[in-house]
């Protein structure tokens, strides 16, 4: 297995369930009141929770935790002392096609599995669908705690499965994504060897995404266990037990105010929710390969643990920014000099999604890029390097050479993968020529301050898989 951290226009997409419990349902800021949620493990968790727990002698016990609750879904239906259907009409977020029903076409315990299936029919001669959305809330909530859930994804284009976490009290801190949202899991249907654990807050809108892609095989062919543990400072994703993405770094705060302090909005009774969406803006439409007879999302269990304590007086950690090169050049290894491993998360890395096929390699001073499959995105054949620090107000240049086996286009900027996927240096279209060319853009930082900009190449859905070679690569602060 692979662990692959931090996508692209991937997140830029995914405002994931935008505003989706939280923004949707609320307007309205968070109270003067200077109280804050309740800390105490003790007293975090609904009442309803604490007889929550099924007797189950498989249940595995993990040590310095105790079981708070679970759910084995061993009965005949879905256990509504636990869960709450969430019904919607089709377009409530993210421009998806589903409505959300309370039908048990929809949602249904099988052979120990809950299951949530996306139905398609016609309504009014047009396709229509159907799906289910279940949420703990009032029911399950609790603040700090380790969830695990054994589930096994569809797979087909436009099916989005997924199993996240929002606030019990959506408003304290005012609508998304001040509320924040904790995402255990989401796979896209159409790339079901990818997934991604995601935590977002702000205002503005910032996330900070891990992703952990299985090599040859993937989430719909059996089932995995998912699962993260939220602790007041930090947050750690992990798939069948292995680490893959950690966020101790976060904010919330409304626009033009101060932010609140340290670790809101993670600091109030979260619950549990799981759903399976139907197109959207991050999984585009369903189509004719979609197979809606196996759109089932299958969910074996759902275990909450919590520490018997946790200690909240935690602090914000400081931000490091990275220190330019003795020539003023931000971009490490920009000569190629280092045959480095471009797999790892140090300087550069190579990227493939969404039906990216290619390789990459350093060789005479030179990035080589060679395309197989161009994929369906502008990112799916993609060359980055991170924690480029971004300072509000100071103006850059990027330079870099480039040349092709033929004439191509790609796409060049700098992105903010922690800050709402908005663009430093603008999405910007170049026509590679076969000659080697100097190209050269400059741009002034007009947001906060952020140690982690990212550079981009992005080689794919361009209509070429021509070789395209890079060398001489630089971001430097201009006056």
């Amino acid at each position: 297995m692979n662990i692959k951290k931090t996508v692209s226009a991937a997140a830029a997409a995914l405002m994931l369930m935008n505003a989706a419990s939280c923004g949707e349902k609320n307007t309205s800021e968070p109270a003067a009141s200077s109280e804050q949620p309740e800390t105490s493990a003790a007293s975090e968790t609904s009442s309803e929770t604490t007889s929550a727990v099924e007797e189950n002698s498989d249940v595995p016990e993990i040590s310095g935790y105790d079981l708070l609750w679970n759910d084995e879904f061993d009965g005949a239906e879905m256990d509504e002392t636990k869960w709450n259907y969430e019904p919607h009409e089709p377009g409530w977020t993210n421009e998806e096609l589903q409505e959300y029903t309370t039908s048990t076409d929809n949602v249904f315990v099988r052979d120990g599995k809950l299951v949530i299936k996306a139905i398609k029919s016609e309504k009014d001669g047009k396709d229509y669908y159907t799906s289910g959305k279940v949420t703990g809330q009032n029911k399950t909530d609790f603040t700090y705690g380790k969830v695990v859930v054994s589930a096994k994804v569809p797979e087909g284009q436009g099916l989005w499965p997924a199993i996240w976490m929002m606030p019990k009290d959506e408003s304290y801190y005012g609508q998304w994504p001040k509320c924040g949202e904790i995402d255990i899991m989401e796979v896209l249907g159409s790339s079901v060897d990818t997934a991604y654990g995601t935590l977002h807050y702000g205002e503005p809108h910032a996330e900070q995404q891990g992703t952990y892609v299985l090599e040859g095989t993937d989430y719909s062919k059996d089932f995995h266990e998912y699962s993260v543990e939220w602790e007041p400072g930090e947050f750690r994703w992990y798939i069948d037990g292995e680490l893959y993405h950690t966020v101790n770094d976060w904010f919330t705060a409304v626009e033009g105010e101060d932010e609140k302090p340290y670790p809101a909005p993670f600091d109030q009774p979260f619950f549990v929710q799981m759903n399976l969406a139907v197109g959207g803006t991050w999984p585009g439409d369903p189509d004719d390969t979609t197979d809606f007879d196996k759109a089932e999302f299958e969910v074996d269990y759902v275990r909450v643990y919590q520490k018997p304590q946790y200690d909240t007086n935690v602090t914000k950690p400081e931000k490091n920014y990275r220190e330019p090169l003795e020539d003023g050049n931000y971009i490490y290894n920009g000569d190629f000099a280092e045959n480095e491993d471009l797999t790892d998360d140090v300087n550069w890395k190579f990227l493939l999604f969404e039906g990216g096929e290619g390789s990459a390699e350093i060789s005479d001073n030179t990035m080589i890029i060679k395309t197989e499959n161009e994929g369906t995105v502008d990112y799916s054949v993609q060359l980055v390097q991170p924690e480029l620090p971004m300072i509000k107000g100071k103006k850059y240049r990027v330079t870099f050479d480039a040349r092709a086996d033929e004439e191509r286009d790609i796409v060049v900027c700098v992105s903010a993968p922690t800050a709402g996927w908005i663009r430093y240096l603008e999405d910007t279209k170049l026509t590679v020529p076969t000659e080697k060319t100097t190209f050269t853009y400059e741009f002034e930082m007009k947001d906060k301050d952020d140690p982690n900009g990212r550079l981009e190449f992005n080689l794919g859905h361009r209509g070429s898989s021509a070789t395209v070679y890079i060398s001489n690569v630089r971001v430097e602060e201009i006056s």
